[in-house]
């Protein structure tokens, strides 16, 4: 049971690994949003390994908690960041509504 726990922990290291390289290296802002979500998917699927190896039902609520935080977190930022798309680069800085694409594809459904 010893080496399937360290293999489950290591597994879940490694990602977290490579979580942490590309929130650093980026490039795009998108890049580490998505980086930082993932990350914190693999810190609750850690949790819940540990909580199931240890047979310890009081990491639940942790568990609830960090999965709300990622949640909330990506639907934040993804409102942020479409926010900020959907602005026009105009003098009076007033919002011009969807881009083109996304107003033809309205008009066919």
């Amino acid at each position: 049971m010893i080496a399937v726990d360290a293999v489950l922990y290591a597994l879940i290291g490694g990602g977290a690994l490579l979580c942490l390289v590309r929130l650093v290296r980026g490039p795009s802002l998108l890049d580490r949003v998505v980086a930082t979500d993932t990350l914190l998917v693999i810190i609750a699927a850690g949790l819940a390994v540990h909580a199931a190896l240890v047979r310890d039902p009081t990491l639940v609520p942790v568990l609830v908690v960090v999965s709300l935080l990622a949640f909330v977190g990506s639907v934040s930022v993804a409102r942020y960041v479409g926010g900020m798309l959907l602005r026009a680069s105009t003098d009076d800085g007033r919002d011009v509504g969807l881009p083109v694409a996304a107003e033809e594809r309205e008009g066919r459904s």
